[in-house]
């Protein structure tokens, strides 16, 4: 392990240990502040950031995910010893060496045996270890492997920090770390984990005083080192910079066209909007405005880009098209990868866009979490996206003349709102339309401005000149209105009113199957309705033996489940491997690296759902999806099993394909009853079947009068609830339930059967 030494000057900490007065490590607390002081924690801080850690704020305790992960890789064992913590941080931090494992192990017993003799019991201790163990996976994995070296790996923490938190800067100083504590506070939160400053020392420093109120890590970052480091990796700066929002008159659309002349004359800057335009100011004119102002901005010849619902991701063209390698810096990555920004026209707006793109990407990272990695693909999205709309928004034009970006419906997701704010540092208008005032992701930039009306209005296509303009009248409107009053939160529901459902499966008593069997589903225990998706409460359930052995109420009582949209299965098997199904031979081709490829499937000659509703096609996938990834038929992902269920789930009998074109979440469920009188087996796809049409919100009863295995032998898991209601009977013939009544009182439907006989 390595010795605290005692510092003579701060900059000793960037000395080699080769070349410092005594071979050891430095531990100190900064708490007092002046131009010296300054200096060195902007040097030391770069330090950290390109060898070491920056913990702002808290070291977060683990989460259950990382200790559930702990769990799995390294088990509960806990021993008291050096060999034990080496032996598993040999397995849990691999790139560290011998002599590494050695020291940080040694420095892990100092701490645990300090807290031992101050009273702690060995499951304290096991907690303690893990925590620390969690932490130098999770937040020092990058240095472990620098320690020792002849640059020593640098610790800046900001902050006030907790007894555990100083245990395990003390075990990484230990382990060949300096380590630097800025308290902004002063010393007097520290004193009271280590009144004698055993394990750190203070820094004092002559004519020295408090730190400044504004002062902290990111103050400095932003204001000093960020911006040398971005004039460096833009190159030289742009002679104008955006004057964004400041001069406008908050119209929104008029602002857009406001002429380049009218918005500012300053040559030092181009004058561009960034906006947001939530809900309509006239339901009644609004396409015709919108249609309007397209054509104004195509006419006075500005660049102009379009995106409609969402900006789609960058495709392996695109992404191939960026010119990039591995990092190991930030800095190395933004200068590489600004390379991919070329304007051969416009050298002043190649810079703007180089400047623009390091900015947006700079403060990206200091979110937090952020890792290069990420980071990395922000930056490559950027590019892509800007190639992409590169040459609609900037025909050949030169600041101070804006193009304009159109995003209707959006924005998305956080790499959308990088893109904007990155356009609305270039000069470009960036106008967000959300006419429906949906939820979207919010865009945090201090001159993003938003236009709020209360009026609404759903637009998926934004009326540019190559679009079908269609436009509503006042009773159209005052329809949709009042349609909205009705079946928003008020237990109607219109028809078809929803698109994505999920089946929840009931425990019942068999009795309660004839019960709920006719019911909607919304009358129904367990439904419900969150955003947009609705909670399908739905009976699967196996029905063994023949109540009282009364072999005539046994089938009056499968008669009576005979509704609407049944469909009924009478003899096993129903679907058999030998049946012609010529999704066979490709369905291979539809799951990759164990996902589903559903536009693959569904642009495929042999795909069979074309006709339905484009929902009730994205149902049957989801649910498909869903079917394999539950693991619910026995082999799934061990021998093939995965292309068994999908060739049987995309050749559905084409009567129940017909009942899922149908089928209002709302309403009441189609049916799939399966009755096996024999000792036949039901095949592989019949179990298949049943448990795709659960999962699709089908009710399936499964009927077995001689108690028989059936399909729920193909399953992994006992998924259906079964039901034994008495005898056990055989051989019994499935009667006509057309054309039988089974004695009692008949039904009207029954005599109108039975006086056409």
């Amino acid at each position: 392990m390595f010795e605290h030494k005692k510092l003579q000057d701060l900059n000793d900490y960037f000395l080699e240990l080769k070349n410092r007065k005594e071979t050891g490590v430095y531990f100190y607390r900064i708490c007092t502040y002046n131009e010296q002081i300054h200096a060195f924690i902007q040097k030391y801080f770069e330090a950290a950031r390109i060898s070491g850690v920056i913990i702002e704020g808290k070291i977060a305790n683990p989460t259950e995910k990382n200790l559930a992960y702990y769990s799995e890789m390294m088990g509960m064992d806990f021993q008291m010893s050096v060999g034990f913590f080496a032996f598993h941080l040999k397995k849990w931090l691999p790139r560290m060496n011998d002599g590494q494992r050695q020291s940080v192990a040694a420095a892990v017993y100092d701490a645990l045996d300090a807290l031992r003799r101050s009273g702690k019991n060995e499951n304290m201790l096991r907690n303690a270890y893990i925590k620390f163990m969690c932490w130098l996976y999770y937040k020092f994995e990058r240095i472990v492997n620098r320690l020792g070296k002849d640059q020593p790996p640098k610790i800046l923490y900001e902050g006030d920090v907790s007894s555990y938190e100083r245990m395990m800067l003390s075990i990484l100083s230990n382990a060949g770390c300096d380590v630097v504590l800025l308290q902004y506070q002063g010393d007097e939160a520290y004193r009271k984990l280590d009144p004698k400053s055993i394990y750190s020392d203070e820094w004092k420093q002559q004519g020295a005083g408090a730190f400044p109120d504004y002062f902290n890590l990111k103050w400095m970052q932003n204001e000093i080192l960020e911006q040398a480091k971005r004039e460096r990796l833009c190159g030289p700066k742009p002679s104008v910079e955006n004057c964004t929002n400041a001069w406008i008159a908050g119209k929104g659309l008029l602002d857009v066209l406001t002429l380049r002349e009218d918005r500012g004359s300053d040559p030092a800057f181009f004058y561009n909007c960034f906006l947001q335009i939530n809900g309509v100011e006239d339901k009644l004119s609004c396409v015709s405005d919108l249609h309007q102002f397209y054509l104004s901005i195509r006419k006075s010849g500005r660049g102009a880009a379009l995106a409609e619902n969402e900006i789609s991701k960058p495709t392996m063209e695109e992404i191939g098209g960026i010119r990039r390698k591995n990092y190991d810096r930030k800095e190395h990555m933004l200068l590489d990868l600004s390379a991919n920004i070329s304007c051969s026209f416009n050298e002043e707006l190649q810079r703007l866009m180089k400047k623009a793109f390091v900015g947006v990407l700079e403060e990206a990272s200091l979110v937090q979490d952020m890792n290069l990695n990420k980071l990395t693909n922000k930056a490559v999205c950027l590019l892509c996206w800007l190639k992409r709309f590169q040459s609609g928004l900037f025909s050949k034009q030169t600041p101070p003349e804006t193009g304009c970006f159109i995003y209707l419906n959006g924005c998305k997701n956080e790499n959308e709102a990088l893109f904007l704010r990155f356009l609305a540092k270039l000069p470009v208008d960036v106008l967000i339309l959300n006419p429906g005032r949906q939820k979207t992701y919010p865009i945090e930039d201090p001159v993003f401005y938003e236009i709020n009306y209360t009026d609404v209005f759903a637009m998926d296509e934004f009326p540019s000149d190559g679009v079908k303009i269609r436009m509503g009248t006042a009773a159209y409107h005052a329809e949709r209105e009042l349609d909205a009053l009705m079946y928003q939160d008020s237990g109607m529901y219109r028809s078809q009113q929803y698109k994505k459902a999920e089946a929840v499966t009931l425990s019942t008593t068999y009795e309660e199957i004839a019960i709920l069997w006719d019911q909607e589903l919304k009358f129904r225990p367990n439904f419900s309705t969150m955003e947009s998706v609705v909670a399908l409460p739905v009976m699967f359930a196996k029905v063994s033996g023949v109540k009282d052995a009364d072999v005539t109420q046994y089938w009056a009582g499968i008669k009576a489940l005979m509704t609407k949209d049944v469909f009924l299965v009478k003899n096993a098997p129903y679907l058999k491997p030998a049946d012609a199904n010529p999704i066979k031979a490709h369905a291979a081709e539809f799951f990759k690296n164990r996902k589903l490829m559903r536009e693959k499937i569904k642009s495929h000659k042999c795909y069979p759902y074309g006709a339905l509703r484009k929902e009730v096609q994205e149902h049957i996938l989801d649910k498909l999806a869903l079917l394999i990834q539950q693991k619910t038929i026995k082999g799934t992902f061990l021998n093939g099993m995965e292309y068994t269920v999908i060739s049987t789930v995309l050749n559905l009998p084409k009567e129940i394909a017909r009942l899922l074109q149908k089928f209002d979440f709302t309403k009441k469920s189609p049916k799939f009853v399966y009755i096996n009188t024999t000792e036949e087996m039901p095949s592989l796809e019949d179990a298949i079947l049943a448990a795709f049409l659960n999962l699709a919100g089908f009710d399936v009863l499964y009927f077995t009068p001689a108690g028989y295995q059936g399909i729920e032998s193909y399953y992994n898991e006992n998924s259906m609830e079964e039901h034994q209601i008495g005898e056990y009977l055989y051989d019994l013939s499935v009667p006509d339930f057309n054309r039988e009544s089974f004695g009692g009182r008949l039904s009207w439907r029954e005599k109108i059967f039975k006086r056409g006989k």
